[in-house]
């Protein structure tokens, strides 16, 4: 397999420094993209990037994952408006120990000449102290030069300016290169097309700083075929955190991609290969009703990113949402499963205490919640025969429902026709 054909094909690469494909074919090369530990979890943001590293060790090289305990101290201007939060150490740590584990899902860390490492920068900027780093990195590199990235260019136009701190990231990656260059024997650095600047910044300061060669590659930033951020929902970030975004919801954020998008993400984000994608795409013309395409790419990648496990329960979920499983299929749910199916439903709350004796539903979906905007309403609907609670219509007007019929112990499901729900938490 050829790394950059396999980019080239579907659609990923954007930027690569001459004789980086040179040096590819020489053997088995080192290559590390930087990962960013602003929280303890990535986001389907960050796939792009995984997916790169995942095609980098498939064509039998050996990729880094860099978490960037260090940089993440600092903040990166690239592409970004305003200031980052700075974190404190023990937050960072925290942070690292689970981007770490993620990471470990998807590439191999156990296969020999060309397995996978994990370096935190961290680990050699700690004791390096501010007048050995001016020294010794500083002295290498021009402000003009910084000042021609347009990262700093941007920054420096617009109404808040930049802090020296951020000035300075460029620095700091560029010594994250040379280290590893040094370190690690890594010629190749890869990210998105908004870190080119600070990329070609590393091979410039191993030029500088010991003659070396090193060389850069970037792939396209993802977009959507509307215009609207990629990985993005009205809930915030997609997560690849199960306990942030369930199963559930990251199988129907793929599920429901445009046709246009679909065909895009079906080759950045899975494996599968173009004769396979090609009869993908040609069954799903045939029948685009049918979603084909979006099934392929949300199967596939909810199964890499959750397991066949998780899989399963959000297809189980779906057809409970949309179709006939039954109710029973909740218990198989943890508590946070159960809310994160029915995210963006209206959720309601009543004590144990007042549900223990048994309310009526009138009471219940009129008063005690608002199901319904009066019981009058609620009278009315359940008369005309269109509610039921926990999947079973409800039969009358008086009928008493108790803590006994709690699914795990917790819920309540109304529903007002087929498809609108509405969740009762019981405390």
């Amino acid at each position: 397999m050829n790394f950059v054909e396999e980019l080239r094909w579907r659609g990923m690469l954007h930027d690569i420094m001459p004789g980086t494909e040179d040096l590819l074919s020489k053997g088995m090369a080192s290559g590390y993209i930087g990962f960013d530990p602003t929280a303890d979890s990535l986001h389907v943001g960050s796939l792009a990037q995984i997916m790169t590293l995942i095609h980098f060790q498939r064509a039998g090289h050996k990729p880094f994952a860099l978490v960037g305990g260090a940089t993440g101290m600092v903040g990166d201007p690239s592409g970004k408006s305003q200031e980052r939060n700075l974190l404190s150490e023990d937050a960072l740590q925290h942070n690292l120990a689970g981007i770490q584990a993620q990471l470990e899902k998807f590439l191999d860390f156990n296969c020999g000449a060309n397995s996978a490492g994990m370096v935190n920068n961290y680990d050699w900027f700690k004791d390096f102290s501010f007048l050995n780093f001016i020294r010794d990195v500083g002295k290498h590199i021009t402000v003009n030069y910084m000042m021609g990235k347009d990262s700093v260019k941007n920054r420096l136009s617009g109404d808040t300016g930049m802090s020296f701190t951020e000035f300075t990231y460029q620095l700091v990656q560029g010594f994250d290169f040379y280290y590893l260059w040094k370190h690690k024997n890594c010629a190749l650095q890869m990210g998105g097309s908004d870190q080119w600047g600070n990329i070609v910044t590393g091979t410039e300061l191993i030029r500088r700083k010991d003659g070396g060669e090193a060389y850069a590659l970037t792939t396209q930033l993802i977009k959507k075929a509307d215009g609207t951020k990629f990985g993005k929902t009205e809930g915030g970030n997609i997560w690849l955190d199960p306990a942030k975004t369930s199963s559930y919801q990251f199988y129907q954020f793929w599920l429901n991609a445009s046709d246009d998008d679909a065909r895009t993400f079906i080759r950045i984000f899975t494996l599968l290969d173009e004769a396979t994608i090609t009869a993908l795409e040609a069954e799903h013309a045939g029948a685009p009703h049918q979603r084909g395409l979006q099934k392929a790419l949300a199967r596939d990648i909810t199964v890499r990113v959750h397991g066949e496990q998780q899989y399963e329960k959000a297809i189980k979920s779906s057809e409970f949402l949309f179709g006939g499983t039954g109710i029973e299929f909740l218990n198989e749910l943890t508590d946070n499963e159960v809310v994160g199916l029915f995210e963006g439903v209206p959720q309601f709350q009543i004590s144990k205490a007042e549900l223990a004796p048994g309310i009526n539903a009138v009471e219940l979906l009129g008063a005690k919640t608002a199901v319904f905007n009066s019981k009058g309403e609620a009278r009315k609907m359940i008369q005309a025969g269109g509610v039921s609670l926990n999947k079973v219509k409800i039969p009358a007007i008086d009928e008493k429902y108790t803590d006994t019929q709690l699914i795990n112990q917790k819920f309540l499901i109304a529903q007002k026709g087929k498809r609108n729900y509405f969740l009762i938490i019981a405390e």
